[in-house]
């Protein structure tokens, strides 16, 4: 089999070397790539959201598989228009993208099929927003309505940050994405994130995970894509685990009701509150950093999983999980997620990986022209480590980081810190 995956990000890099492993493939091309899948598959030049242009090229190499990672290939409908050339395709086609490109719509959706989340309010301009704001007061969330690449959301625990978060969305900060502004309850509790495959209708769900947002220690500072990620989620009770998992099927029920041939991941991203999980966002696609930390666990031909769910025959797939521990964290350049410089060589991947159970996925690099390795990201290396318990697996991904450098290096030291001490370190 010959596989295109669409994408250029540590979540990319995971997708290709799982699908390395499969003995069903042969090759695999990615569209654009960066520093790492070039050293294990071949990095194609080819516009990822110009839907004729894939299909153009995935006819061109034969391929016979495209899985598109990142979500704006998707909400442009490339899924839709390889599909329609007749190549299998992982990835819903904008009707079921909207879900991850318009939190209104998601939330509307949610409403409709009586999926528990928090209540929330849509706004296309910014004195009816202002107004509202006075009336509910803070803490509140402040989302701006499409994709913004993970920075669109500001969690406000006062009535200045939550004016301003509403005002940028306004004045053009996400571009197009704030033109319509959400103002949504702020839930209390720790976050969990469940992917599921979908198959329009088969859900099977994989290991939970549990994301860092916040830039810095403590989750202090801005929302990123992501800092850091483990998997399982050892504080999540069995009735939450089974609720979430209603929810993904309830949802995937919803789609097909409305008429939306839903085929991809489903992400929910979900916080455990005193009254159940209730959903905080729907993605459309694999997540970033979530999936550097799922992947590695999972068993089975992965592009066999993969063409299966593209091709309505998830049913029949057989699916499970290895019984380790992972633990991601991200290194990024100084600024991020502001301003960052690019180009600075990186030293040590190649010690950090001599370590048992250490995976290195290059999230934001290039290679100079010797192929060493260079900064090209905010997000630069997801430095992943297995191990036989939470604890080793933490204590292993943390080794890994310390062999690994480069000028403004940043990272969190804090991943899974609060999990570890139980749930009530949740508690205020």
């Amino acid at each position: 089999m010959r596989v295109l995956v669409l994408g250029g990000g540590g979540r990319e890099h995971a997708i290709v070397a799982k699908l390395i492993e499969s003995p069903s493939v042969e090759d695999v091309l990615v569209a654009p790539g960066n520093g790492g899948t070039a050293s294990v598959a071949t990095n194609a030049t080819v516009n990822a959201e110009d839907g004729a242009a894939v299909a153009a090229f995935a006819l061109d190499r034969g391929v016979d598989l495209v899985v598109i990672g990142p979500e704006a290939p998707l909400v442009a409908g490339v899924a839709d228009a390889v599909r329609d050339a007749g190549v299998p395709t992982f990835g819903p086609g904008a009707a079921g993208a909207r879900i991850e490109g318009s939190k209104r719509f998601a939330k509307e959706l949610m409403v409709r099929h009586g999926i528990p989340t928090g209540f929330s309010e849509s706004f296309t301009d910014e004195a009816g927003a202002l107004d509202y704001l006075a009336e509910v007061g803070a803490p509140i969330v402040v989302k701006a309505d499409g994709l913004a690449a993970g920075k669109g959301v500001t969690v406000a625990m006062d009535i200045h940050t939550a004016r301003e978060a509403v005002r940028d969305c306004f004045a053009g900060m996400f571009g197009e994405a704030g033109s319509t502004v959400l103002i949504e309850e702020f839930l209390s509790g720790p976050e969990c994130s469940i992917l599921a495959f979908v198959d329009g209708a088969t859900v099977v769900p994989m290991a939970p995970a549990q994301d860092h947002k916040r830039a810095f220690d403590g989750d202090e500072g801005p929302n990123t894509g992501g800092m850091g990620v483990y998997s399982p989620v050892p504080i999540v009770t069995d009735g939450e685990h089974a609720a979430m998992l209603d929810v993904l099927e309830r949802t995937a029920v919803g789609l097909r009701s409305e008429g939306i041939d839903y085929r991809g991941v489903l992400y929910g991203g979900f916080i455990l509150t005193d009254e159940g999980p209730k959903v905080l966002e729907f993605n459309a696609r694999f997540g970033d950093p979530e999936t550097q930390v799922v992947l590695p666990r999972l068993e089975g031909d992965f592009a066999e999983i993969l063409l299966a769910t593209a091709t309505d025959r998830l049913a029949d797939t057989s699916i499970s999980w290895r019984d380790e521990w992972a633990v991601c964290v991200v290194l990024a350049s100084g600024g991020y997620p502001g301003d960052y410089a690019k180009g600075k060589p990186i030293r040590g991947i190649a010690d950090a990986e001599s370590l048992s159970g250490v995976i290195v996925y290059h999230a934001g690099t290039s290679l100079d022209g010797r192929g060493a390795p260079l900064t090209a990201g905010g997000r630069v290396l997801n430095v992943v480590a297995l191990g036989s318990d939470f604890a080793s697996a933490r204590e292993r991904a943390y080794e890994a980081v310390e062999r690994i450098s480069w000028d403004e290096m940043f990272f969190r030291t804090d991943i899974g810190a609060r999990a570890a001490r139980g749930r009530s370190a949740w508690e205020a």
